[in-house]
């Protein structure tokens, strides 16, 4: 992934402020609109089904996690899904614990026949929905995400998407190229909502790209990044996650161009 597309991406972020609709989980609603805000995109939470499809085909990205799913916002997810695909708007599925609970898994897997742009999740949860693993522990992966790599790729095939998967070096395919984003800190494993936060990223990101794989590296290296700014002058997960969210606002172009970003 050569820099200046990370660069170009940056500045197209901060020029366009695209408007980013999450049918996320309850508990990560705030951080998640706080990072959208902070790196410069403008999030809404339309979940009731009266308007989520509405909603998703005027929307630049929509995003899609089923962290803390119910009857009545998995039929808005399904009605988002369809109206995103219709309209042509890019969107992503986050399959929160995918795999250890029926309830979810089915709907993820109805929502993955929907095509979605990018598969976000751990290694565990991408295991599960490619149907290799019976999932992680609640939201914790129990596998690396080198240990999801094939499946990655077999799943970014049969989707024709991208499948990013979150770890210590975050792994990243279309089925074609393979990229890995290192970098970040271990407090983000330790602050609520980080990871649903970056799934919402990597919609603001497709918004603004044309490639969809460049977007997904865009929002993992921003991540990242910020992570490691953070780290520096936190001193718990308390002060991480507001530090993180400032560092979210400090990365500009030349800094994402920077990032520990690896073509396999």
């Amino acid at each position: 992934m050569e820099a200046i597309d990370l660069r170009a991406a940056r500045k197209a972020l901060r020029e366009t402020a695209p408007l980013v609709h999450c049918l996320t989980n309850t508990v990560v609603q705030a951080i998640t609109a706080n990072a959208l805000l902070a790196a410069g995109a403008a999030p809404a939470m339309v979940d009731a089904p009266q308007e989520a499809g509405d909603f998703a085909a005027v929307a630049s990205a929509v995003l899609i996690n089923v962290g803390t799913v119910h009857e009545r916002t998995a039929e808005a997810m399904r009605l988002a899904a369809r109206s995103a695909g219709a309209a042509g708007t890019p969107w992503v599925l986050d399959p929160v614990a995918v795999g250890a609970l029926a309830y979810r898994t089915a709907l993820a897997e109805e929502l993955l026949a929907l095509r979605p742009t990018v598969v976000r999740g751990n290694a565990s949860e991408v295991l599960a929905l490619a149907g290799a693993g019976a999932g992680g522990r609640g939201v914790d992966s129990t596998a690396g995400a080198d240990d999801a790599a094939k499946a990655a790729v077999e799943l970014a095939r049969r989707t024709g998407g991208v499948v990013a998967v979150s770890g210590a070096v975050d792994l990243l395919t279309d089925g074609q190229r393979t990229v890995r984003v290192g970098g970040g800190s271990v407090l983000l494993t330790r602050t609520t909502g980080a990871g649903c936060a970056l799934g919402a990223l990597v919609a603001a990101y497709l918004a603004v790209t044309d490639d969809p794989l460049a977007g997904a590296v865009a929002a993992h290296a921003h991540v990242a990044l910020a992570a490691e700014r953070a780290a520096v002058t936190a001193g718990g997960p308390g002060t991480f996650a507001a530090a993180w969210l400032d560092a979210l606002d400090a990365v500009d172009g030349n800094t994402l161009a920077e990032a520990d970003v690896r073509i396999a």
